[in-house]
């Protein structure tokens, strides 16, 4: 008697995602969510030892283009198709104005805004059809929103994020892309807590990652172009 093999039944809406700064937070909770969800995940981190069981983990500088290339060459040589990248990845500086040097603001704009920019680029031959580039941003970049004592530069970048947001669906979208930004509120992370100590946030990094997720996979049907808040009001 022959008996038949079992096989894990394949997920017809398994996509693949491309998440960056994963080593902790938002970005980790995020990748495990997609995981458990049975997502393919490439998770990009500066940090080289990072292990997210069941990921493809990729160490990435955002700072450095040779980083970023040899990046896109290796999901290129593999033959890797993404449909979503969550460009979650920030660093965050908390220091009065006055005391503030130049090279704050370029190591503000050099992860959270042009080394975003520059990764997506490298992207570009990468993305499926009707790919969504999902941009994490935060309420401090949102025009209008309450802003805070010490985050000028932080703020300030996460602005020119979420306009990039909107000048790449101009831009891209009528080749078939979808990009969006999300502002963020304060969610109770490693960097809220080492930038503002003793702070209580009243958002979990599992609670905001499920929501950046389901966004990441369902968001660009209704949206396109668009910086969208998500808070529970201040402290963002």
């Amino acid at each position: 008697m022959h008996h038949a093999i079992a096989h894990q039944p394949i997920n017809p809406f398994m996509k693949q995602f491309v998440v960056t700064g994963c080593s902790r937070g938002i970005g980790r909770a995020t990748v495990e969510y997609l995981l458990a969800a049975g997502h393919q995940v490439h998770a990009l981190s500066r940090n080289k030892d990072l292990q997210i069981p069941g990921a493809t983990m990729h160490a990435v500088d955002l700072r450095s283009d040779d980083s970023i290339k040899a990046w896109a060459r290796s999901m290129e040589s593999s033959g890797s198709v993404i449909d979503a990248l969550i460009n979650n990845a920030g660093t965050l500086v908390n220091k009065p104005f006055v005391s503030m040097e130049r090279s704050d603001f370029h190591d503000m704009a050099d992860v959270n805004w042009a080394g975003t920019a520059m990764l997506t680029q490298a992207a570009l031959p990468l993305f499926s059809k009707k790919a969504h580039i999902l941009n994490i941003s935060s309420m401090g970049g949102y025009q209008g929103a309450s802003k805070f004592p010490g985050l000028s530069a932080y703020a300030s970048s996460k602005g020119a994020l979420s306009i990039l947001t909107e000048c790449l669906q101009a831009e891209l979208g009528p080749k078939g892309l979808i990009f969006n930004a999300l502002c963020l509120g304060a969610v109770q992370t490693d960097m809220l807590a080492e930038a503002f100590p003793g702070l209580q946030a009243p958002v979990q990094p599992a609670t905001m990652a499920q929501y950046v997720a389901e966004f990441a996979l369902h968001g660009h049907l209704l949206h396109a172009g668009q910086v969208i808040p998500v808070t529970l009001g201040d402290p963002e």
